[in-house]
């Protein structure tokens, strides 16, 4: 039955894109928040649709960038509702390359956005606070980087995944490894040297997302 609409986070000025929509909860159902960059916003309204009727599926109306971001904005996209899930990523942004100055600038030039060293100590600290929400939590790896991408190098994602793979086994977090998922399909669902997808790519991609989210439910 239909429920009210429950805030849990500030709204940031974005073009219209259905990702970013309000959405009213079923009381009768569980409530999945997903947090992540373009790529989960890509995925968020295909997902929303195969768990229709099964879970009431919130994101934060932003992207939510790398674990910086995530340090200072957390307790916003948590809001001041319950979760019985959370499905998590950052990584994308922390690899950017950018100068001192904060501009992004294509590898050998610059320095990645968040160290290596930082972005686990970022990510422990998410974690802990994810952990306290008593959701259960999903690890999804990031993304496959292509040659030719801008402001960043491939193989960076690699190193980083195994980074946060360490910080998820600490705290026994499962990890959704839709790196593999997507590179065993990349040249039919990722756009040319290019980190994002198509439109059709995406909803190949929250096909994997939607099954990991009810796996964890049930």
């Amino acid at each position: 039955m239909p429920g009210t609409t429950h805030k849990t986070y500030k709204k940031e000025n974005h073009v219209n894109n259905p990702a970013f929509e309000p959405i009213e909860d079923d009381s009768g159902l569980p409530r999945v928040l997903i947090i992540g960059d373009s790529i989960s916003i890509g995925y968020t309204v295909p997902v929303r649709e195969l768990l229709k009727g099964k879970a009431n599926l919130h994101r934060p109306l932003t992207n939510c960038g790398p674990t910086k971001r995530g340090v200072e904005e957390i307790e916003n996209w948590l809001g001041d509702g319950s979760w019985d899930v959370i499905h998590f990523n950052w990584g994308l942004h922390d690899i950017v390359y950018m100068t001192e100055q904060g501009e992004r600038v294509d590898p050998p030039q610059g320095q990645h956005q968040v160290r290596a060293d930082q972005y686990e100590q970022n990510l422990d600290t998410l974690v802990k606070r994810l952990g306290q929400t008593g959701a259960k939590l999903i690890w999804c790896a990031t993304t496959p980087v292509p040659e030719g991408a801008s402001f960043r190098k491939p193989g960076d994602e690699v190193e980083y995944n195994a980074i946060a793979q360490k910080v998820m086994a600490a705290h026994g977090i499962p990890t959704h490894d839709l790196y593999t998922y997507a590179i065993e399909r990349l040249d039919d669902i990722q756009l040319p040297a290019n980190v994002h997808f198509s439109k059709e790519g995406s909803a190949i991609l929250a096909e994997s997302v939607a099954q990991h989210i009810l796996d964890i439910l049930d």
